[in-house]
Order: structure tokens, then C-alpha cells, then sequence
């Protein structure tokens, strides 16, 4: 998914999105770690992965005490910006995100906002799951109302047996 150019911020940013016993710029390169230009082999470039955390720091307004903090240490919104950082900070085709602020102060959720915005705008596809109204009126271009499994819009119903609990 990754080489097709597919990103994607979890709902659950401390199970699915951070390793929060990593440092902030282990956590960045996640998952390109083993390809250039922080890898070659089986060698890490120690100074690619520094540089880059530092610019992923500043233009993501990452606040923490250097690249090396450990990322559970930081707030919430310093998380997220982290698994932003991370996800946006590559050729990105398609964007899916799932409750991209949820449990974000208001400033950390008008930055996640805006980066996704700025995605939208350079042409990549953007998928939002969330449970937020404001949320969605304020990004999104087309709406669909999920429920059980399907969608009212679609005739799309779950079966029986999901409904019964069987």
C-alpha cells in the first residue's frame, strides 16, 4: 500500500499510529525506515533520519525537546501531529483518515485540518471516517451516512444474522 502511495491516520493514535517507547524520529520513518534515503542494506543512515526529523519538527510544529523524546511522552495533539508528520510527509495518492482529531485540542485540530486540506489541494484523494459534524461539513466534498454495515443512500442493508447478533 505504502509503494502505491497510500497513507493512513488510525482512530486510535497510540495502539495503530506511534510505538510511544520510540523516539520522535524513529517514529517518523516508521515505515520507510529500511528504504533510501534512511537505509541501504542493512545499514541505517543515521544522519537521513536526524535531518529529516528536524524538518518533519519544525514544518509540523511538533513541540517536544529534540528529535530524540520519547513520542508517549509528548501531548495528544504533539502525537498526532507525529502520525501526521509521518503520513504526509511522503508522496501521498490517497489519504484515509479515520477520526483524524478525535480527543485534539482546538489548535491541534485546525493544524490536522489544515495539513489535510493542503493534501486535498495538491491532489491527492482523501477518505474521512468520522463521527464529528463540524468535522466533515468543514472538509468534505461528498458525504455518505454509514450505519450497520451499510448505506441508506446505496439500498445497501446488512443481513439479518449481523443485525440479530448471531
Amino acid at each position: 500500500m505504502l509503494e502505491s502511495g497510500v497513507s493512513y491516520i488510525p482512530e486510535d493514535r497510540q495502539e495503530d499510529g506511534i510505538v510511544e517507547r520510540f523516539s520522535l524520529a524513529d517514529n517518523l520513518v516508521l515505515d520507510v525506515y529500511n528504504r533510501e534515503p534512511y537505509a541501504s542494506g542493512i545499514s541505517l543512515h543515521l544522519d537521513a533520519i536526524r535531518e529529516s526529523a528536524a524538518r518533519h519538527m519544525d514544518e509540523y510544529d511538533i513541540r517536544a525537546t529534540s528529535i530524540d523524546t520519547t513520542v508517549g511522552t509528548l501531548s495528544g495533539g504533539n502525537q498526532q501531529k507525529v502520525i501526521v508528520a509521518r503520513e504526509l510527509g511522503r508522496e501521498v495518492r490517497l489519504l484515509v483518515a479515520n477520526q483524524p482529531t478525535r480527543g485534539l485540542d482546538v489548535g491541534s485540530i485546525e493544524f490536522v485540518h489544515h495539513r489535510i486540506v493542503a493534501a486535498r489541494d495538491q491532489g491527492s484523494a482523501v477518505l474521512i471516517c468520522s463521527t464529528e459534524l463540524d468535522e466533515i461539513y468543514a472538509l468534505a466534498d461528498r458525504i455518505i451516512v454509514m450505519y450497520e454495515g451499510g448505506s441508506p443512500v446505496s439500498g445497501r442493508q446488512p443481513s439479518r444474522s449481523r443485525r440479530s447478533g448471531s
